[in-house]
């Protein structure tokens, strides 16, 4: 089962900065259940039943137990101390309990699950903080759940922003897979607005987010950068629309002065195949779907979604709630593996480089 994701410099892969001994003092990682009713309790069930064959480092669930119960027979150990979950780890899935939300019907997701969701993502966002575990997994919610009770923020990865002291401005949401990370500049706009929201400003904060993420999380000491056009063919000069000659070749050249590998603008449509991938470590796109479309399409089930520029490490299966198999026991946890083994792998490059 692949479920590897890129974690050097172009396409090689990277070695582990760790030592089995020095990953067992690292505190474990936590990660937050999603909505009760979706498939994020049976991925992360099925994550830890393969703990020992994948070599995964200790996490800690934060949710509600009967979310897990209802979908999986792995033992679970109920926690009063998040520091305990390591030494259980090997024996019980390690779970730190929420406020009840009632009962819980896989596929039937309702107004007390979301506040599950929520509190969740909240507990596990102040025990990453407090460093109390070593960095954040989220599986996924359903955002209109979350809006019926109340929620503000276009998605998970602003909210965390947000409870971390963060602009949503200064951080960027990177797709990893085996051999591609993209990174879209807008995200969750309609893409009638792009043109409109796109800024030099906002394609320099993403780039220089993205290239001390890289350095930061990934050991690349130099990262190579490309940056796709907004227009077919990049615009051809201006004679298919001026965003490239107004907007983003401006951030490239600006980036360039401070001393960044960024090239570009490309041609979004040649910028993805496998001869083109090893010349870069990242993509920078200027849309939502320019990202996550090529992303989906080579590694749809084992996608991660990371959060740059945080001072928390956070990573996410790349796909949603996926109400219409909960409960079926036909996800598949290889998104979620790759989430897990990526947070791991990047909190112990984090470690020894403040050691």
């Amino acid at each position: 089962m692949a479920s590897g994701v890129a974690t050097g410099s172009g396409s090689s892969g990277g070695s582990d900065p760790a030592s089995g001994g020095e990953q067992e003092r690292l505190p474990p990682l936590g990660v937050a259940l999603g909505d009760p009713a979706g498939i994020g309790p049976e991925v992360i069930a099925k994550a830890w039943a393969m703990r020992r064959a994948l070599g995964l480092d200790p996490f800690l669930a934060i949710g509600d137990r009967r979310s897990l119960e209802a979908v999986s027979s792995v033992p679970v150990a109920t926690l009063s101390r998040p520091q305990d979950a390591p030494g259980l780890f090997d024996e019980a899935l390690p779970l730190l309990q929420v406020d009840d939300p009632g009962e819980i019907e896989p596929g039937k997701p309702n107004l007390a699950g979301a506040r599950c969701a929520l509190d969740s993502v909240e507990l596990a966002v102040g025990l990453a903080r407090a460093e109390i575990t070593s960095g954040l997994v989220t599986a996924p919610v359903a955002k209109s759940q979350l809006y019926a009770i109340g929620f503000q923020h276009p998605g998970q990865t602003e909210f965390i922003a947000e409870r971390c002291g963060v602009a949503a401005s200064n951080v960027a949401m990177m797709m990893v897979g085996p051999d591609l990370r993209t990174v879209p500049v807008t995200i969750h706009i309609p893409l009638r607005d792009v043109p409109e929201q796109l800024t030099t400003d906002l394609i320099l904060a993403r780039v220089r987010t993205t290239a001390r993420g890289l350095v930061r999380d990934f050991g690349i000491a130099a990262p190579r950068l490309a940056v796709a056009g907004l227009n077919p063919h990049a615009g051809e000069g201006g004679a298919l629309g001026d965003e490239e000659v107004r907007i983003i070749a401006p951030a490239i050249a600006q980036l360039r002065s401070e001393g960044l590998d960024v090239s570009g603008p490309h041609a979004p449509d040649s910028l993805f195949h496998a001869a083109v991938r090893s010349s870069y470590d990242a993509v920078i796109c200027m849309y939502h779907d320019q990202a996550l479309v090529p992303l989906k399409t080579l590694y749809f089930d084992e996608g991660v979604n990371m959060t740059l520029g945080l001072p928390i490490l956070r990573t996410a299966p790349d796909h949603g709630t996926a109400f219409g198999i909960a409960g079926k026991d036909l996800a598949s946890p290889r998104a979620m593996i790759a989430a897990i083994r990526l947070a791991g792998h990047c909190t112990r490059l984090r470690a020894a480089a403040s050691a």
